[in-house]
């Protein structure tokens, strides 16, 4: 025989039901709160932006005439002759597009192993100075806020043009970065092999080398190929202070208005990065899954 379904008193369901009116109408209003903060925020965004929407309706027709401007124009009988002229500049734009992904990555490796080094020091499971963590943790930040054309314009005047300012420009920001990345995984590894090491006697050296660098070393060599593909778009506008890169030649083309050679140097840039993205992401890929197969 089934037993009893046991009943609520009348008074004690009702007082479970103005519980849940309650908690509902306090969450209705955190939402008409919320879209309320966003309305105004937005509004006062667009009046301090000066953002005029029926200006912007009016010259939007711009944007996609400038692409269509900047298309060279082909004929079938011809084909071959126009896109020789198109890409007239391919030898020095592969040289300087090869610049480009050098600098990215000579930055990215020299960001990636200044951030894979002061990561452990904004780990606070593994440092127990709070002071020190601070103050790695507002390194970083400084390192990733500061834009990294910011950066560059500064070393160009500390050095004078060429790829060094770009490489140490995206070196920073990349130092910054990944550091920031790499702490976050750092803090979430397991204990247990810290402790481990920390109890056979191991030094701060040996407890981050086998205890903590064996978790996180795929999850660091994913965030630095992703890193990468960041780093090849931002060298390629490192060139518009003079950093070096294609991006010389970008900004001279779009100065000088010679339209085909934008479209051009854009379509190069564009398949490069496609490229690597592809390439990257296989590998990135790859790596999270021997990962997850190993655990």
């Amino acid at each position: 025989m089934p037993a009893a379904v046991p009943e609520f008193p009348q008074a004690r369901l009702q007082e479970l039901a103005d519980r849940y009116a309650a908690a509902v109408a306090a969450k209705r209003r955190r939402i008409w709160l919320g879209a309320a903060i966003l309305i105004v925020a937005t509004l006062a965004a667009g009046w301090m932006g000066d953002v005029n929407l029926s200006k912007f309706a009016e010259n939007f027709w711009r944007f996609p005439a400038y692409f269509a401007g900047i298309a060279p124009k082909f004929s079938f009988s011809s084909a071959w002759a126009d896109l020789a002229e198109w890409f007239w500049g391919l030898p020095r734009w592969a040289r300087l597009l090869g610049d480009t992904l050098l600098i990215a990555y000579m930055g990215t490796l020299a960001g990636g192993i200044c951030g894979f080094v002061l990561c452990f020091m904004a780990s606070a499971n593994l440092v127990k100075s709070r002071a020190i963590v601070f103050a790695t943790r507002r390194l970083l930040e400084f390192c990733r806020t500061v834009p990294e054309i910011v950066f560059a314009l500064i070393f160009v005047l500390a050095f004078g043009l060429g790829p060094l300012p770009g490489v140490l420009a995206i070196a920073i920001h990349t130092t910054g970065a990944l550091g920031k990345q790499f702490a976050e995984v750092v803090e979430n590894i397991d204990s247990k092999p810290i402790e481990g090491v920390a109890a056979s006697g191991g030094s701060w050296i040996q407890i981050v080398r086998f205890g903590a660098v064996p978790q996180v070393l795929s999850n660091f060599v994913s965030y630095g190929l992703l890193r990468f593909e960041i780093n090849v778009r931002g060298a390629a506008v490192m060139g518009f202070v003079g950093a070096g890169g294609i991006g010389q030649d970008l900004i001279e083309a779009v100065r000088k208005f010679y339209f085909t050679d934008v479209s051009a140097i854009l379509l190069l840039i564009i398949a490069t990065v496609m490229l690597i993205d592809f390439i990257t992401e296989r590998v990135r890929h790859r790596l999270l899954g021997l990962e997850g197969a190993a655990r």
